[in-house]
């Protein structure tokens, strides 16, 4: 008899069949209790792809039981997180999709719960997509502990996996459809008995026909109640509970008074019943939040089809060069794998063998390909065009560019401008107004009116809903967020959608914004007569641990005999170093003249070498300007924007690109101090400026800014400091991106502007009489489709 393995770890399994685990209907065996309800708890979490897909197995849970596991304690294995959690020095983050928001207040309730626990760095709830990005401590508290917390308010969390989500959300909507269908037909039914009822035609009615009807329709409208319109007491309860009110308390006890008031009328057999408008406005209040969902499920499906660009498969290549085709998801830092053209790239890494090009467009938005050579960069759910390479793994799961993009493009979509806000703090107090506003209506209409008090008072309580006021910014706001992301536009801080609009001067960096950054070393001027001296080589050693592009001009004359040691770089001018053990520097000529004993420079070069009495050499570099460089300005200064060039450059240079580009004003040899200065200066005359710039270097100048702007490549993306990063070479994405924004704007200005007209409007013709229950709840939905509807435009903009 073959010995058994455990299932999970891989350890001998010494007690037979005593502990198993039902996975993919096959009972497997496990070696100890901890294992069995480690791997029972991933299973019911819904993680079952984790035995697909592992590398390894899982480690050993002697020292477990199932007693001190809860339901949410698989997602703190590390071999299960490695999936969905991105770990930082300090810090993990993931996304979670939630289960049961409805409104803008479920939001407000889970980050108000949690943002105060301890090791919670920060929550931000998005209602339009229904998922949260949290940022924790793992050393303060666990992942399957903030689960529960937002569990035992009433919501069910989950990391946010793609195909998990897409399968709970058609179960969602299968359910929705259910309740749905099922208020309609009762609706159908009440309504012809609350015909036979109320018509003349059947004036005449025998009380004992009209207590019949009345029991019939009493009959068919309790599903509706009971279960057609769970969803609104839940969401009441929930708040309730937590001790605030929402959008759905009103619905709730207008639903629920209707019922009762009409069963007590039913049973006794005096006053009114209620039941066809308790079941129509619930039939419509349920058809428009259906319409509602589907359409903030469109608005945040751009995300989600970042992650499905990713294959499924990878070609593993093996020491001996077999081919073994495997999961993607089994890729590990160090693996390399064989990429043939037309094949999608299955994980972050660099080429190692061949030369093609690639398709990224996934990330800029850039249909044109980009060549590819030898120890170049190529990222996971690009497209391999030309030839077949050879790719080693650098980054996998979280750590990949995508996975990157996608986590800042849901940090945008919960970015909530100064407006949104205000208007949160103006809903948490709008369901107390109609609250006491329904109280008083039906005291004064009891008075005057009694007969018709109770459903004018209902008319209230469901016409006069701030969700339209809730929805009018996030939505609007996850729309321009998914544009950007088609545009390869990462918006990295809150309040870019507030500033795009608003600027109206932009300053320009010259090497690597204007310019392709790639610069090339077109000269070089010897000033001593020692021939010994390589001062290329020198130069190549002292710039040999910058990522600056000037120090990439020197990458090709790098010699291994040179060593550095006590080297000082100085932002914006130059850097002094000891190669082999003589001083150096290297920089400007300002740089030169302030740090050594020199105040005659010879020359017009970009960069000096000199040690502490000689002048050594001048290099002069050249950088090509960006193809797209002069329509973008052109462009811009259609659209009114004010532009200047703020370069360290002391060249001849400055001028050329300034000329070929039709910039007028240019401010060249400024160090990172004086450009912020220039900015400054700006800002007083009342500027609001933009100011593009290396996101990497210029970290203090770009936080001196309005906004700021740098092109963004690869993993310089994750430790960019700019508000905005435009993914590519693409300059002409800025102006595209203001445009959207400034239509985002507008958006979000008339969604306010019909959601408070619309309040305005309501409860003035609620309280007097003028609307039925089923009008109000006709209203009241519509009313937050149109906000829906609108903020959906934006997804049609032609870029």
């Amino acid at each position: 008899m073959d010995a058994l393995n455990c299932f999970h770890c891989g350890e001998p399994v010494t007690t037979g069949r005593q502990f198993e685990t039902l996975i993919d209907n096959v009972p497997q065996p496990m070696c100890c209790p901890g294992c069995q309800a480690v791997s029972a708890a991933i299973i019911e979490a819904g993680l079952t792809n984790y035995y697909k897909y592992r590398t390894e197995p899982g480690s050993k849970q002697t020292a477990l039981v199932p007693e001190a596991l809860n339901a949410f304690s698989a997602f703190d294995l590390k071999e299960v997180q490695q999936d969905f959690v991105h770990q930082d020095k300090q810090s993990a983050s993931t996304s979670l999709t939630i289960d049961g928001i409805t409104c803008a207040a479920c939001a407000w309730l889970i980050e108000h719960k949690l943002q105060h626990i301890d090791g919670i760095n920060k929550i931000a709830v998005n209602t339009t997509t229904e998922r949260a990005q949290v940022s924790w401590d793992p050393e303060k508290i666990k992942l399957s502990e903030i689960l529960a917390q937002i569990s035992r308010i009433g919501y069910q969390a989950a990391p946010y996996q793609v195909d998990d989500e897409e399968i709970q959300s058609k179960k969602n909507s299968r359910k929705f459809l259910l309740r749905l269908g099922l208020a309609g037909f009762a609706t159908m039914q009440v309504m012809m008995f609350a015909l036979a009822l109320y018509s003349d035609y059947f004036t005449d009615l025998d009380v004992e026909f009209r207590d019949y009807f009345r029991w019939v329709s009493m009959i068919f409208a309790a599903p509706v109640v009971f279960y057609s319109a769970q969803p609104f007491y839940f969401s009441a309860l929930r708040a309730m509970l937590s001790g605030r009110l929402n959008m759905d308390v009103s619905v709730s006890i207008a639903i629920c008074g209707a019922y009762i008031a009409s069963c007590i009328a039913t049973v006794s057999g005096q006053g009114e019943v209620y039941f066809e408008s308790v079941s129509m406005f619930t039939f419509f209040l349920l058809l428009g939040r259906y319409f509602e969902q589907n359409a903030r499920q469109k608005a945040s499906i751009s995300s989600n089809n970042l992650h499905k660009l990713i294959p499924l498969t990878a070609n593993l290549l093996d020491d001996e060069g077999n081919q073994t085709e495997v999961p993607a998801k089994r890729l590990k830092v160090g693996d390399l794998i064989m990429v043939k053209p037309g094949e999608v790239i299955a994980a972050d890494g660099d080429i190692v063998e061949g030369m093609s090009s690639v398709n990224e467009a996934m990330l800029t938005g850039e249909q044109m390909p980009v060549t590819k050579n030898l120890n170049s960069q190529v990222y996971a759910g690009t497209i391999n065009v030309d030839h077949p390479i050879k790719v080693h793994v650098t980054a996998t799961g979280q750590d990949q560019l995508v996975a990157e993009i996608i986590r800042l493009q849901e940090a945008a979509s919960n970015n909530k401008p100064k407006v949104a806000l205000y208007v949160d703090t103006i809903s948490n107090y709008f369901t107390w107004t109609i609250l006491v506003v329904a109280a008083l209506t039906y005291l004064v209409w009891k008075h005057y009116w009694p007969e018709d008090a109770f459903w004018v008072t209902l008319s209230v309580l469901v016409a006069t809903c701030p969700c339209a006021l809730a929805l009018a910014t996030p939505t609007a706001v996850t729309c321009a967020t998914g544009l950007f992301t088609r545009l390869g536009v990462v918006a990295r801080r809150p309040g870019v959608f507030e500033k795009l609009p608003k600027v109206d001067q932009v300053v320009f960096d010259k090497t690597g914004t204007l310019t392709c950054g790639s610069l090339t070393l077109r000269e070089t001027q010897r000033f001593t007569q020692d021939e010994s001296l390589e001062v290329l080589a020198i130069a190549a050693a002292m710039e040999s641990q910058s990522i600056h592009p000037i120090a990439k001009a020197f990458t090709p004359y790098y010699q291994t005999g040179y060593r550095l040691s006590e080297s000082q770089y100085v932002a914006g001018e130059g850097v002094i170093a000891s190669v082999n053990d003589t001083r150096y520097f290297l920089g400007s000529a300002v740089f030169i003249r302030g740090n050594t004993q020199l105040s005659d420079i010879k020359g017009d070069h970009s960069v000096y070498l000199a040690d502490k009495t000689r002048l050594l050499a001048g290099f002069t570099l050249s950088d090509t300007v960006r193809e797209d460089a002069k329509a973008t300005l052109y462009t811009l200064k259609e659209m009114g924007f004010a532009t200047c060039i703020a370069s360290g450059d002391t060249s001849e240079h400055v001028e050329q690109v300034a000329a070929e580009v039709g910039i007028d004003t240019l401010h060249k040899g400024l160090k990172p101090i004086d450009k912020l200065k220039l900015i400054n200066l700006l800002r007083d005359q009342g500027k609001q400026v933009v100011m593009f710039g290396d996101g990497v270097n210029d970290a203090p100048v770009l936080a001196g800014a309005n906004l700021s702007v740098a092109m963004g490549s690869g993993a310089d993306i994750a430790k960019n400091s700019a508000d905005l990063i435009l993914l590519g070479d693409q300059l002409s994405r800025f102006p595209q991106a203001v445009r959207i924004a400034k239509l985002t704007e507008q958006i979000i200005r008339q969604n306010l502007i019909w959601a408070l007209g619309y309040n305005l409007l309501i409860i003035p013709l609620a309280v007097t009489g003028h609307v039925l229950p089923y009008i109000a709840a006709i209203g009241m939905s519509a009313s937050s489709l149109i906000v829906v509807a609108n903020s959906l435009r934006l997804l049609k903009v032609r870029l």
